[in-house]
């Protein structure tokens, strides 16, 4: 299997069945949620962890396993990375109690957070120096067909099988995507010219504007969350649409998602922290929205669209900027502030949802898009505070 045999476009197209594969195990819960609670007799608060627990998976998984796996064949990596995806969701699948859901939510995360630092890698590798940008965007394609299409169509399994099926049909795409590593993706691909090391953990985690940056991410993209994680329960309990319904509502909200990246990218391109700010002023306004209306079926879904076109807008742009960061502070740890900024993903969906959870639980779910907008408000903060202090340097 040498490299020149294997077309880019097809080493593109394993990577992007790779992204829908992680893409739609993410979220898969999200659509889920009323069934978890009914088959493990859980509360709809229990329940939410399913979403951060796996988060929080990724979040310790990106920095540390790219450190670890820095020498690693690419393509072993990755076949690695899809088996350990693929024992996660059938150990999901199988689970005969709500702990080893849990469990399994958790391997699957591991299997996530390397993939991302990888995959961009390998995709940038394998094409000349003038497509790189985009071929890295068509990997990242599989992430956002996830979106529209993995999601609704695991919660439609779930609600017409039972919600064992919708992780199995993950597993089952997985190793769709293993079988096409092993026969797409080249032999013996370069490793990156800086390998990260734990000494970059420092130099990133104790520069002040990454640092900012790094709680931006966190904070902007995480204020989504405390609502977005019971999206199923607001739309069936508040709303009134029926089970039906709700996978056609999260069919359009990923359609919302993936206008609202694309815009969202072309708007940060030249000067991203100021597209960010009036991303996440929309973004509050939009949560706001969604408090207001929330018992009001027309209205209070335009607002769960309108979430959905703003809620990942700020994604390219807050990915694009700790690249731009790190080439300016700590130019021999770029990788390592790209996985760091996966990891400040992460921990904004763990700390959103949870923040969502303990609302729902002592207040109620009603309540959660007010909490979010407090984190986003945060992020805007941090952010004119970011914009002021890089003046000066």
């Amino acid at each position: 299997m040498e490299n020149q045999r294997i077309s880019p476009a097809l080493t593109l197209t394993a990577l992007a069945i790779n992204a829908f594969a992680i893409g739609s195990t993410e979220f898969i819960s999200v659509g889920l949620m009323p069934l978890i609670v009914n088959s493990f007799n859980v509360s709809l608060a229990q329940a939410g962890l399913t979403v951060s627990i796996y988060a929080l998976g990724v979040t310790i998984g990106a920095p540390i396993l790219t450190v670890l796996t820095a020498n690693w064949d690419r393509r072993k990596l990755m076949m690695g990375i899809m088996l350990i995806f693929i024992i996660g969701n059938i150990l999901a699948a199988t689970a005969p109690t709500f702990a080893i859901l849990l469990l399994g939510r958790i391997v699957s995360a591991l299997a996530h957070g390397i993939f991302m630092s990888v995959s961009s890698l390998i995709a940038a590798d394998v094409v000349s120096m003038d497509k790189r940008a985009s071929a890295i965007s068509i990997m990242f394609t599989g992430l956002t067909v996830a979106t529209v299409t993995g999601v609704p169509l695991g919660t439609f399994i779930g609600q017409h099988l039972s919600w064992h099926w919708s992780f199995i049909f993950i597993a089952i795409v997985g190793l769709i995507g293993l079988i096409a590593n092993y026969f797409l993706i080249p032999n013996n691909l370069p490793h990156p010219e800086t390998r990260p090391d734990l000494k970059g953990f420092k130099r990133v985690l104790t520069n002040q504007p990454i640092v900012l940056a790094l709680l931006i991410t966190a904070l902007g993209y995480g204020g989504t969350f405390a609502s977005y994680t019971y999206l199923t329960p607001i739309l069936e309990k508040y709303m009134h649409f029926g089970a039906n319904a709700v996978v056609i509502i999260l069919i359009v909200y990923g359609l919302m998602v993936a206008i609202g990246n694309t815009i969202g990218g072309r708007l940060a391109n030249t000067n991203p922290l100021s597209a960010l700010i009036k991303m996440f002023v929309g973004l509050a306004i939009t949560l706001g929205l969604l408090f207001i209306f929330i018992h009001q079926p027309v209205l209070g879904l335009v607002s769960v669209m309108l979430l959905g076109l703003f809620a990942f807008m700020n994604v390219p742009g807050l990915q694009l900027y700790i690249v731009q960061l790190a080439e300016k502070f700590t130019p021999q740890d770029i990788g390592l502030a790209s996985a760091l900024n996966i990891s400040a993903f992460n921990i904004g969906i763990t700390l959103g949802s949870f923040v969502g959870s303990q609302v729902t639980a002592s207040l109620s779910v009603a309540m959660t898009p007010i909490f979010g907008v407090l984190m986003v408000v945060i992020a805007i903060l941090l952010t004119i505070r970011l914009a002021h202090l890089m003046k000066t340097r």
